[in-house]
């Protein structure tokens, strides 16, 4: 037995039995799967389908969105209500009697945990928790997803956690290794940096008005991601400007753009 065989038997051992963050291996495209990779094949948004189909792809990440029922189950959706009914007032059962418009089940955070966990060598994943209805509810929310992901051993694929609420994302930095970034857009890199959080992912326009922001961000070391930039013209500003990731509905488009850059 040699020893290089003998250290990746270790290191591996250290990733499925602890909760140390190893990274996924990656290939930094910078190609953030918003929702998943949904549009080209018509997959629901936020479904186990479209996260598959992210990592077919080989994207950097694929972003998702975690709420929490009525009945404290972390589930995968992106507004504030399923098929009519209020997350946070309704059991999970509830919302189980209504399916994708795949044929696939409302996921949980754990299901869709597994999924991405399966077969994936290349795509991280990119959590966020969505704002709840008061603060110490979204705080509640921030440690359960955190402890099932420990629970699961997921935390090497975690790329990032990422929240509009910026006491969730201070709640994260108190229990995870975990990189965090923040959505909301108004606060800047010195702000965040100080507060521990790792970096900013504001819609694309606040980056055009303050493009002293992205100056500023490169020199501190605070990572920088945009939300959802579909426009070729918009993504080739974003990739001038050296954004570390870039958050997108198009990632087939994308992808070819970064692999000509490469080239």
């Amino acid at each position: 037995m040699t020893l290089r065989f003998i250290i990746t038997i270790v290191f591996a051992a250290l990733c499925s039995f602890s909760s140390m963050n190893c990274e996924v291996p990656n290939n930094k495209n910078k190609v953030i799967a918003h929702r998943g990779a949904w549009k080209q094949k018509q997959l629901p948004q936020n479904s186990i389908a479209s996260l598959k189909q992210a990592i077919e792809l080989k994207c950097a990440g694929s972003e998702f969105d975690v709420r929490m029922t009525s009945d404290s189950v972390l589930i995968i959706n992106h507004d504030k209500e399923y098929n009519g009914l209020p997350i946070e007032e309704t059991k999970y059962a509830d919302l189980l009697k209504f399916k994708l418009s795949n044929g696939e089940k409302l996921p949980t955070l754990k299901e869709y945990l597994i999924a991405g966990m399966s077969n994936n060598t290349t795509t991280g994943l990119v959590c966020e928790i969505k704002p709840s209805k008061n603060k110490e509810r979204g705080k509640f929310i921030a440690t359960k997803v955190v402890d099932l992901v420990k629970n699961l051993k997921a935390t090497p694929y975690m790329a990032l956690y990422i929240s509009f609420d910026y006491d969730i994302l201070k709640e994260i930095t108190k229990i995870s290794q975990t990189k965090t970034q923040y959505l909301k857009g108004n606060k800047s890199p010195d702000e965040v940096k100080a507060d521990g959080i790792s970096g900013i992912d504001y819609y694309l326009k606040i980056f055009k008005d303050h493009p002293e922001w992205i100056k500023r961000a490169k020199e501190i070391g605070v990572s920088l991601n945009a939300w959802t930039v579909n426009k070729p013209d918009d993504i080739d500003w974003l990739l001038e400007n050296n954004f570390d990731f870039i958050t997108t509905n198009e990632p087939e488009l994308l992808l070819k753009k970064v692999g000509s850059i490469k080239d």
